[in-house]
């Protein structure tokens, strides 16, 4: 009959480790290895795990139907400055699914080249600032933007020129229909001004690596590619 192997203690006393401690069943070495692996993975849960969930979310979700509203007549809007408007953005809910845009029309000495899936006949901005989505309102003397909650500020096409914003204000799809100017789903733009689909919220950076670690909400509707 083979002889039988005793087990090995649990305690690093008994396995003879320097400087073990009584009672102890951990070594110090594995404790730091076990702690570190358990950081890595947890730094990599907090990148994977935002883009795995709306890769999920799309698959599994329908984007709720587009809506365009009509904010009134092309007649109405300049190039040269903005008028404000209420549109509904979620629907059902009342006056808090309200929200105030600031409407212009289309100036091709200052703005981006049009791209034909915007429909850019006017620029239609969101009056939430980037930085935590304070309301920021036009002030026209100074073709300005201005957020009073932590002083951010923004350019005459929307683009920050000072304070704590990460991007642009956020921008909603226009067209023209029946003698209407309509506006449609909300977007968001990066520094460089091009077209994010799917909007984000204050906050998030879509320039660079940002774009992958804030992907778009899948709840909200999407126009365009």
């Amino acid at each position: 009959m083979p002889e039988r192997r005793e087990k090995p203690s649990k305690y690093t006393e008994d396995r003879r480790f320097a400087g073990a401690f009584e009672g102890e069943t951990v070594s110090r070495r594995r404790f730091m290895t076990l702690t570190a692996h358990g950081a890595g993975g947890l730094a990599v849960g907090m990148f994977a795990l935002p883009a795995l969930g709306f890769a999920a979310g799309s698959a599994l979700f329908d984007r709720p139907e587009v809506t365009w509203e009509s904010i009134g007549d092309p007649g109405q809007f300049t190039t040269n400055t903005y008028v404000p408007k209420v549109i509904t953005t979620v629907y059902g809910i009342g006056e808090v699914g309200k929200t105030t845009i600031y409407v212009r029309a289309y100036d091709p000495a200052q703005d981006p080249p049009k791209d034909p899936a915007i429909g850019n006949d006017f620029i239609a901005l969101s009056n939430r600032c980037m930085h935590l989505g304070c309301p920021v309102r036009y002030v026209d003397a100074a073709k300005r933007f201005l957020c009073p909650c932590h002083g951010g500020v923004y350019g005459f096409q929307g683009e920050v020129s000072g304070g704590p914003p990460v991007r642009p204000l956020d921008r909603f799809y226009t067209r023209v229909r029946n003698g209407q100017v309509e506006v449609g789903p909300r977007y968001s733009v990066n520094s460089q001004f091009n077209r994010y689909p799917s909007y984000r919220d204050p906050g998030q950076i879509i320039d660079g690596v940002g774009e992958y670690l804030y992907p778009g909400r899948f709840s909200t509707p999407k126009l365009g590619d």
